[in-house]
């Protein structure tokens, strides 16, 4: 089966009534070898990330990655300014007391992880994206209110616009769409 080229449609959309109906096309989907897809839900719909692959989480070692970022920074700063930039001698005290880089070090750290979930988190959503091609289908404005829909993107290798539109109507849905750029 040969790709669509971008150009032609984003992908094929099926409507569905029930979170659980889509849930079980979203399996039947994946169990078919397809990737590329997306599904559209007004409410959170229990083992809908799982059915279409998404088994782990991608912002976890982003946010450790921007913390470890954060409180070495923080500890490096401090660390510079009072042992080789500018060295005083308070009380006695070595120059390099750590018990005293604490508390920004730890302040530096949850800054940085915060920071990095938010811009993260934006990154692998594709945010900020002004429209998207999924709002060309009327029937998609119900997707906030009652309707659940499964989108495959004719990006996937596996995408073949007659087949792929076949496969998505034995699924039972209301309604199978073409869903232009």
């Amino acid at each position: 089966m040969k790709p669509v080229p971008h150009s032609e449609i984003y992908g094929i959309m099926a409507d569905f009534r029930e979170p659980q109906a889509v849930v079980r096309a979203a399996q039947r989907c994946y169990e078919r070898g397809y990737r590329d897809m997306d599904a559209y839900s007004p409410l959170p719909t229990d083992g809908l990330a799982e059915a279409m692959g998404f088994r782990k989480n991608r912002i976890a070692p982003i946010v450790f990655a921007g913390g470890l970022t954060g409180g070495l920074t923080g500890y490096f700063m401090q660390w510079y300014s009072a042992v080789v930039s500018y060295p005083i001698d308070v009380g006695g005290r070595p120059l390099h007391s750590w018990p005293s880089f604490i508390p920004i070090t730890f302040e530096m750290t949850v800054l940085f992880a915060a920071l990095s979930a938010v811009f993260g988190m934006l990154a692998l959503n594709g945010l900020p994206r002004l429209h998207h091609p999924v709002f060309n289908v009327p029937r998609f404005a119900m997707a906030s209110r009652s309707r659940f829909f499964l989108c495959i993107q004719s990006k996937d290798p596996l995408f073949d616009r007659k087949g792929t539109r076949e496969f998505l109507e034995t699924l039972e849905p209301r309604e199978v769409n073409d869903v232009p750029w």
